[in-house]
């Protein structure tokens, strides 16, 4: 049986798609969701950053979904990276860490590759990646409209209304930003800065944050994985 996000989908994909494609596309669609779900993966990169900086982030994020919507959404095991990405399944990609992060020119065209298939890409400044995340996805997506993403956008209210993005942690005492990288007009890529709301999915006790804190970063990732399905 569909979720409600199954059938959000299949009415956009009716919508846009003309009557030839439309049965393949249920078929495809009927498989993927109805089967397997949501599949979450962390994104492994070169340059020396610690991307693997929270081990206990997406599972918690999953499981919060999961339980808030009814949704069947997995975190991918094992290590994702350009050279596997389009084959695992992955449909939510995140990235955390301190420091650099480098790509190189293919996996460049991957990860554009990766959202122009429907995929949704994340990077969260964990503190210290701001600049190299931000000009790797500058890199990756040349096309594309690179806007930051006011509170009004719907990503802030698609499942949980919350004002803007949440501050779990303090960087340099300056407000959260969401830099979204848009094609087409639709958000495919988003960088989020002086917020570390990936801390905030972590367990309880690696950073002792507040019931509050953790919930709005829950909330806010939540938003942004429902985001990565139903585009509106």
């Amino acid at each position: 049986m569909f979720t409600r996000m199954n059938k959000d989908i299949l009415r956009a994909t009716l919508y846009i798609y003309p009557m030839s494609k439309r049965l393949l596309l249920f078929i495809i669609f009927s498989c993927q969701f109805s089967l397997s779900g949501q599949v979450l993966g962390l994104l492994k990169y070169d340059g020396g950053g610690d991307w693997y900086a929270n081990p206990t982030a997406l599972e918690n994020l999953s499981n919060f979904y999961n339980s808030e919507t009814g949704a069947r959404s997995t975190v991918h095991l094992g290590e994702v990276t350009a050279e596997n990405l389009l084959t695992s399944g992955v449909s939510f990609l995140h990235a955390t860490g301190h420091g650099r992060i480098v790509l190189s020119e293919t996996e460049r065209e991957v990860l554009n590759e990766f959202v122009q298939r429907g995929g949704f890409l994340h990077i969260d400044d964990n503190y210290g990646m701001k600049v190299f995340a931000e000009s790797e996805l500058d890199k990756c997506f040349p096309n594309a409209e690179k806007v930051e993403v006011t509170q009004n956008h719907p990503i802030f209210k698609s499942l949980f209304k919350l004002e803007g993005l949440p501050k779990i942690h303090e960087h340099d005492n300056e407000k959260p930003k969401a830099i979204g990288y848009f094609l087409n007009g639709e958000l495919v890529a988003l960088l989020t800065v002086e917020s570390d709301i990936g801390d905030g999915w972590e367990d309880e006790d690696v950073h002792n944050d507040p019931k509050e804190k953790r919930e709005e970063a829950l909330k806010m990732g939540a938003n942004l994985v429902h985001w990565s399905i139903v585009r509106h």
